[in-house]
């Protein structure tokens, strides 16, 4: 079982930056995938990024070059820097684990990002 608790969401301005945060309650190194998900208002699930143990990344289209998944292994941590926001990135984002041994991901409540002016 995982527990993922995200924070770091809010309002900001278009071209404004924010960072977001997903803390597991086990160790990281446990954790196979991580990766960070939004929804918007009537529309489904998207993956936004994701990351391996290994530090593998994957982006999509839509945030690459503007966003950066990243892990902190001594603070057992993963973050979302999301840089030059669009009021198209506005969505609830969420933090998925992926543990490979129990063929189980994990799922976070959700923070809610809103880009507005």
């Amino acid at each position: 079982q995982v527990q993922l608790v995200e924070s770091g969401g809010g309002l900001v301005q278009p071209g404004g930056s924010l960072r977001l945060s997903c803390t597991p309650s086990r160790s990281i190194f446990s954790i196979n995938a991580m990766g960070w998900h939004r929804q918007a208002p009537g529309k489904e699930r998207e993956l936004v990024a994701d990351i391996t143990r290994g530090g593998s990344t994957n982006y999509a289209d839509s945030v690459k070059g503007r966003f950066t998944i990243s892990r902190d292994n001594d603070k057992n941590m993963m973050y979302l820097q999301m840089n030059s926001l669009k009021p198209e990135d506005t969505a609830v984002y969420s933090c998925s684990a992926y543990v490979a041994v129990a063929r189980t991901e994990y799922w976070g409540q959700g923070t809610q990002v809103t880009v507005s002016s």
